[in-house]
């Protein structure tokens, strides 16, 4: 059940990633929610690996956009 939340959470922090980001970036709404989970399944496994957030904590929502950021940014950058 976790990998199901891990995922919604993905989708969310993938469209609040894709909203602070700027400029037209390549890709459209399924890539934005495949990056966006992608980042948050990447940052929240981790973050719990190095120990700094259980899981089911705010930081690791935050941590999820902070990774779909990076994704996006990553994948901007290669895609241009």
């Amino acid at each position: 059940m976790h990998l199901v939340w891990t995922i919604l959470i993905g989708f969310v922090a993938g469209l609040i990633a894709k909203s602070l980001t700027s400029g037209k970036a390549p890709g459209g709404f399924l890539m934005t929610s495949v990056l966006g989970i992608a980042g948050s399944v990447a940052a929240s496994y981790l973050g719990q690996a190095l120990g700094l957030y259980p899981a089911g904590q705010l930081a690791g929502f935050i941590a999820s956009v902070i990774g779909a950021i990076v994704l996006l940014f990553v994948y901007n950058r290669v895609t241009r």
